[in-house]
């Protein structure tokens, strides 16, 4: 969908849902200067990079240490 900068503006939150369904193309004069597409979903694992430690902690090491958190919890 293409839709003008001023359009976009006027009804930001129209396509703010809309953008779910499609990519939106932002146009200025007629050239396109924007384009709005829905964010791409990411794994867990992907989300946890550079949370998790690399020297060697490995993720059986993460659920040890989470199970003995929840368990001194209780």
């Amino acid at each position: 969908m293409e839709v003008t900068a001023t359009e976009f503006k006027k009804n930001l939150g129209k396509y703010l849902t809309l953008v779910n369904k499609e990519e939106i193309i932002i146009t200025r004069n007629g050239i396109p200067i924007a384009q709005i597409s829905p964010p791409k979903k990411k794994s867990i694992v992907n989300q946890l990079i550079g949370i998790i430690p690399d020297d060697g902690y490995s993720l059986d090491d993460a659920r040890m240490e989470r199970l003995l958190r929840n368990e001194d919890s209780i």
